[in-house]
């Protein structure tokens, strides 16, 4: 056994997830830190872990004194500090399976300043000591109906292929779970909060694979891939069939229409294997020649991202459905906090709070949450949430991802900023929602800041540009407010959103990070709206809402670019007390307005008298102050 010096612990699966199943949590495991970003390195002297802006607070509540924590975009990045520290000709460990391709050849570009070594391991050394490590459960794999996925495998395997020849590439290796259950229109239980299946898939001109767990695989599921000419195998596989397919041998069931396709083909023109080099890992593109690899952006991200008709549909009827269960959540809540906190409420600013004594039931983050939840599971095609809801009190909603424990969470409370990000996975499209709220007293402090993210929130959602545009150039439209009064927030402000998939998608972003340049936003994209102001140990403002982009109606076409707009789907109020209307200009007093009496018209019909009632006073006009 080769010796190392250190070893990489990545949060990663073998698909390069964001978000992975319990067993993949190794980082998690080892570190204590449970953020879905981050990288752990292991030294013979020491332990560190790298997170970004969003975890920087949970990071240093949840990790012990033996763990130091490095600040991505503010210490050395991991390959940097490796290449500083460890010593010259030093061997660095990692699972080729948890490591993208991006990741391991920029690391071994740093590595040559002292001739240091990424090493790939035979096995996995965090699970040989996670004794308790959860099982491989065998969730079956579900076939996600054509009413929601509106486009036919056929369709998309045309195009596909298309692509491939294009390329001159023989075939394609899928390793992200989203795209192998986009293409093949399946979903699966194997990731909480993710309707995915750990799967991968290979396309090439003449066939098509798909590889899962086959304990997985129900009599309907093996029907629907013989029937769309798809060769199910057993997930262990793929690596053998990369390297079959790096030597042109690996054979599977013709495709309808590929034999008629192959005779115009020039198989010695076609040998490049088309990988996308940021989700593919290190291990399958070890299977293949260096010249063979085509690595470029996955050909099925963009149009996973670039929604059809009727999907935009499917998620505008599910944020409709969201939108009423928010609405529920809040005039419940407000209506305990009165009763049981004796807070002023949701409308009222008057002073004091009286909780109260022996409360039969307390209000938690977690108990509150817990009942958005039940208001969410009453609406037709709910399946789960999108992802663990952000319920946070006063100092928690700092912490820009907390995520509340039932055994240590904190108690509403009347005096203290609430803030809720959630959302929800429908079978006919993703949301994600966030409202800030306050049950008592706001400082004037808290309003001005409020109302800052509120203008930059309603920026973003106004703003028109030209086609081309990426999400990199409109990120300054939400932070300007924000700047105005020397503030800022750690994070991206938008990203994509899946139909019925991550609640996380790309491959476009709205942020101030170089890869927001990558790709421009093209109609029929959605992207969130979230902007936000943290104040450490006080209070957190975001502010979030879908949008779609969309053509946008100008009076003209400078350079016959086309221009685009946004259509906001997500409904539920913003709380007019936290607003200084002073700090609003009439536009923004208008877009209010409007955004607000659209809200009771399109949930009022789904809502029972009380809730109506709520509603009606939550959307009330709101008026310059003198």
């Amino acid at each position: 056994m080769t010796p190392i010096h250190a070893l990489l612990i990545p949060s990663e699966d073998a698909h390069q997830s964001e978000y992975v199943s319990e067993r993949d949590k190794r980082r998690q495991f080892l570190s204590g830190f449970t953020g879905s970003a981050g990288l752990a390195l292991i030294t013979t002297r020491e332990a560190l872990l790298w997170t970004d802006g969003r975890y920087f607070l949970q990071a240093i509540n949840q990790l012990s004194d033996r763990w130091r924590l490095m600040r991505m975009g503010e210490d050395p990045p991991v390959e940097v500090w490796i290449a500083d520290n460890l010593a010259d000709e030093a061997i660095i460990g990692i699972d080729s399976w948890c490591i993208s391709v991006d990741s391991a050849q920029r690391y071994e570009q740093a590595f040559l300043k002292k001739n240091q070594t990424l090493f790939q391991l035979s096995s996995d050394l965090v699970d040989a000591v996670w004794k308790h490590r959860p099982p491989n459960d065998a969730t079956p794999v579900i076939v996600h109906p054509i009413e929601f996925a509106r486009r036919s495998v056929a369709q998309k395997m045309k195009e596909l292929r298309e692509k491939l020849q294009h390329e001159k590439a023989s075939g394609i290796i899928i390793t992200a779970l989203d795209e192998v259950a986009w293409l093949y229109n399946v979903r699966g239980n194997d990731v909480h909060y993710s309707p995915v299946v750990h799967s991968y898939a290979i396309v090439t001109l003449h066939g098509a694979f798909f590889y899962v767990d086959k304990r997985k695989v129900t009599t309907e599921v093996k029907n629907y891939m013989a029937e769309i000419g798809i060769d199910i195998r057993e997930y262990d596989m793929v690596q053998l069939d990369v390297s079959l397919l790096a030597s042109g041998q690996l054979k599977g069931s013709a495709v309808n229409g590929s034999l008629l396709m192959e005779k115009d083909i020039n198989v010695a023109e076609h040998s490049k294997i088309w990988i996308d080099s940021n989700s593919c890992c290190l291990a399958l593109y070890s299977k293949l020649r260096p010249d063979q690899a085509l690595m470029l952006q996955s050909p099925i991200a963009l149009p996973k991202a670039v929604k059809n008709p009727m999907e935009l549909n499917g998620l505008r009827k599910a944020h409709i459905r969201d939108g009423t269960a928010v609405v529920q959540y809040l005039a419940w809540l407000d209506n305990q906090m009165q009763e049981n906190y004796g807070a002023s409420g949701y409308f009222s600013e008057a002073n004091g709070s009286q909780k109260k004594d022996n409360l039969e039931i307390k209000l938690t983050e977690v108990s509150v949450s817990d009942k958005l939840e039940a208001f969410r599971a009453e609406k037709e095609h709910f399946k789960g949430l999108s992802f663990p809801t952000i319920s946070s009190v006063g100092p928690n909603a700092a912490i820009i991802h907390y995520s509340p424990d039932a055994n240590t969470c904190a108690e509403l409370d009347a005096d203290k900023i609430y803030l809720c990000d959630s959302g929800a996975q429908y079978l006919d499209g993703t949301t994600d929602i966030t409202r800030t709220v306050h049950f008592g007293k706001p400082s004037e402090h808290q309003k001005s800041c409020y109302t800052a993210v509120l203008k930059g929130h309603i920026a973003l959602d106004a703003a028109v540009f030209p086609n081309g545009t990426t999400g990199h150039a409109l990120d300054i439209l939400a932070r300007t407010p924000l700047w105005k009064s020397g503030l800022d927030y750690r994070h991206g402000t938008g990203h994509g959103i899946g139909s019925y998939l991550n609640v996380h998608e790309g491959p476009h972003l709205i942020s101030f990070r170089p890869s927001a340049r990558n790709v421009p936003l093209q109609a029929s994209m959605t992207v969130t709206d979230e902007p936000g102001y943290y104040e450490d140990g006080n209070f957190g403002i975001r502010l979030e809402n879908v949008l779609i982009v969309k053509e946008a109606d100008t009076k003209f076409n400078f350079g016959e670019k086309g221009y685009l707009s946004f259509e906001h789907i997500t409904w539920a109020p913003y709380q007019t007390k936290l607003i200084n209307t002073a700090l609003l200009t009439p536009a923004e007093i208008e877009w209010v307005n409007v955004y607000h009496s659209d809200c009771q018209k399109i949930l009022e019909s789904y809502l029972n008298v009380q809730e109506k009632e709520w509603l009606r006073k939550a959307t009330e006009p709101i008026t310059a102050s003198s």
